[in-house]
């Protein structure tokens, strides 16, 4: 079997039984794509699994070199190296090829960055103020531009969800006022998570719902100009424009509410493994991260309060 066929077979294995986002199935396809064609100059030939079997440390060392000089960052190539990592261990379990190539092999350590909240101020007026941006160039209503966007927003800061989660909605799945039932969210790897909606997320959707040109229960929640769901280009667009024109950061950003709604609960006092919860994540230390976020807020006040802090 050829090195393609076998790559092939992984990707259709990792969405069908592993259920890993389209995103990951695609970027871990572009990355062993890079690889195979590496080889394939690297060897004066097309590998197949006896080939890939056959590789050492100094093989995959010499792949990671190449990618350094095209000018790939330590992200990057820690996550080219994981998708190298499962592909070889799925071809020794599938095929009993040797993994000897990853023996002692250690990439580069992704960095681990903190996320960037916005105040509650900032977070505020993203939320609620997008409402009174229109863009003339583009065919929407400016009413009901204003109330999808105040109602995406408002569900993002409001719910802690993702922006892709927000789109993947139906108008089935709104949230209205008077109703008091969580909100069911389907997130990566197709686990889904019940998140509390506040009122005033309510009432934003109850108004954009009022807007909607097809509320049908199966359309989608958040539709452009055209009645098709909401591009998630169009809708970062939105915010881009109207974080300009408010003077708001350029971290002000669909993904930055995400980190503004942790970081607030946090910071008023709630428990993480509820904010783990909340916000999907499999893992407590990716939701740890906040933590550090919150410990940088109050430095800050420490250092603008404290007479000795110089």
């Amino acid at each position: 079997m050829g090195g393609v066929e076998a790559l092939a077979g992984w990707l259709a294995m990792l969405a069908a039984e592993r259920r890993a986002s389209p995103h990951t199935v695609e970027a871990y396809g572009s990355d062993l794509g890079l690889f195979l064609g590496f080889l394939t100059r690297h060897l004066g030939e097309e590998p197949d699994v006896a080939a890939l079997g056959a590789l050492r440390p100094a093989d995959l060392r010499a792949f990671m070199a190449d990618r350094v000089r095209e000018g790939d960052g330590n992200a990057t190539r820690a996550r080219r190296l994981a998708a190298l990592r499962g592909f070889l261990r799925h071809l020794a379990r599938r095929h009993g090829q040797p993994t000897t190539a990853l023996t002692g092999l250690r990439g580069p350590r992704a960095p681990n960055s903190v996320p960037r909240a916005l105040t509650v101020e900032e977070a505020r007026e993203v939320a609620f103020g997008i409402g009174a941006v229109h863009d003339p160039d583009r065919a929407e209503l400016p009413k009901m531009q204003a109330a999808r966007d105040v109602a995406l927003f408002t569900l993002l800061y409001g719910c802690g969800i993702r922006i892709a989660e927000a789109l993947a909605l139906d108008v089935r799945d709104a949230p209205r006022p008077g109703q008091d039932a969580a909100l069911r969210v389907t997130g990566k790897g197709s686990k889904q998570r019940l998140v509390p909606v506040l009122p005033v997320v309510r009432q934003a959707m109850g108004a954009w719902l009022a807007e909607h040109p097809d509320p049908a229960p199966d359309s989608p929640l958040f539709v452009g100009a055209r009645g098709a769901r909401l591009d998630p280009g169009v809708a970062q667009r939105s915010l881009r424009n109207w974080r300009r024109l408010a003077g708001l950061p350029e971290h002000a950003t669909p993904h930055a509410l995400r980190h503004s709604f942790a970081t607030h609960l946090l910071g008023a006092g709630a428990d993480l493994r509820a904010i783990q919860d909340l916000l999907g994540h499999a893992s407590l230390s990716t939701t740890q991260r906040y933590t550090r976020v919150d410990a940088a807020g109050l430095l800050e006040t420490w250092r603008a309060a404290h007479p000795h802090a110089d």
